[in-house]
């Protein structure tokens, strides 16, 4: 009997033991309910105006500015071979010279041929104030002297073109045709390319390519030349992408004389995006929702209130605020994922 009694009281005992920590744990989650309810904590900054630098890296291939395939006109064995791969040729410099017998000879006929002729227009036409000349004798002398002019138009032509030019200064790079070798007509017998002035030719996102513009100036490098920082600006930016949205972008740069690029190269273009300075700029955390339908939580009195926003330009972590906030307003960049409109807020920056 006296066991069964302490029994007894050792059961009573844990059993308001239980009881006692059963309350304590449901008082501590509603203390935690009630402090998480009401406010969340809150990381904020102030609404500025300021300016936003920013750059890009984009890896590219250097063209030249000019390669021009030479393509002789005229047909006939190569006589002359006046360039060697390597040369730099200036514009109309003669790279091979063709067979020109026949040419020459038919162009010292038209010649002839076209002063005698001039001389019988100019005749006639004396007679014929004279009167002693008909308007058809007139006419007929007129027509063999334009006939005349015109078949000199094209011997010499033809003759020019035994005379195989480059219309560019530049290198030659290639030339396939030999001394003693058979040509024929537009076939391509050499390759000259200007690379006194180069080109880039890059992909940039859609995101990226409305930061930048024609005429904006770049930053070039190449592993050649570690350091050395070529100039080089925004020639063109196409309207239109590509299935992958990208746009293509050429730059233009000059070669250097003290550190010389070729064609085929590598090289590293760095494009600068600056924001003007009246523009309100956001940390790209404030951001509730997707950029097209955008919207922050601004503070006010403890209070956060859900507003829309009108977003611009895109400036990596930045994004440029076209309407919906003021200078000075202050705006959550951290701990929104909690919030709903007129949640109460706690800033803890």
């Amino acid at each position: 009997m006296k066991r069964l009694k302490i029994y007894s009281a050792v059961t009573i005992i844990l059993i308001i033991i239980v009881a006692i920590l059963f309350h304590n744990r449901a008082k501590i989650k509603a203390e935690t309910k009630n402090q998480t309810l009401d406010s969340f904590p809150v990381n904020v900054a102030a609404v500025t105006k300021k300016s936003i630098t920013t750059h890009l890296d984009l890896v590219g291939n250097i063209t030249a500015y000019n390669d021009v395939p030479i393509v002789s006109e005229a047909q006939g064995k190569v006589t002359k071979v006046l360039a060697n791969v390597g040369d730099y040729k200036p514009a109309g410099s003669v790279l091979i010279q063709i067979d020109d017998e026949l040419t020459s000879a038919a162009l010292k006929a038209a010649k002839v041929n076209l002063e005698k002729s001039k001389k019988d227009y100019e005749r006639f036409q004396q007679l014929y104030k004279d009167k002693s000349a008909t308007d058809s004798q007139l006419e007929g002398a007129k027509l063999a002297y334009q006939t005349a002019n015109d078949q000199y138009v094209i011997a010499q032509k033809q003759d020019n073109d035994t005379r195989v030019t480059t219309p560019i200064s530049g290198i030659v790079t290639s030339r396939t045709a030999d001394f003693g070798d058979y040509v024929f007509s537009k076939t391509v017998v050499a390759d000259v390319v200007d690379i006194s002035k180069l080109k880039i030719n890059i992909n940039v996102d859609e995101h990226d390519v409305f930061n930048l513009k024609v005429g904006d100036k770049v930053d070039v490098t190449t592993d050649i030349y570690p350091g050395v920082v070529f100039p080089g600006v925004i020639r063109t930016i196409s309207a239109k992408g590509d299935a992958a949205h990208t746009y293509p972008v050429e730059v233009d740069l000059l070669n250097s004389k003290e550190h010389p690029l070729k064609a085929g190269m590598f090289a590293r273009v760095t494009f600068t995006s600056h924001t003007n300075d009246n523009s309100i700029v956001i940390p790209r955390t404030a951001l509730v929702g997707s950029v097209k339908q955008a919207q922050v939580y601004v503070v006010e009195n403890g209070i956060s209130k859900l507003k829309n926003i009108v977003i611009g330009k895109t400036y990596n972590d930045y994004l440029e605020v076209l309407n919906g906030l003021n200078e000075g307003d202050t705006i959550v960049i951290n701990g929104q994922n909690n919030l709903q409109d007129g949640s109460k807020v706690s800033i803890v920056n």
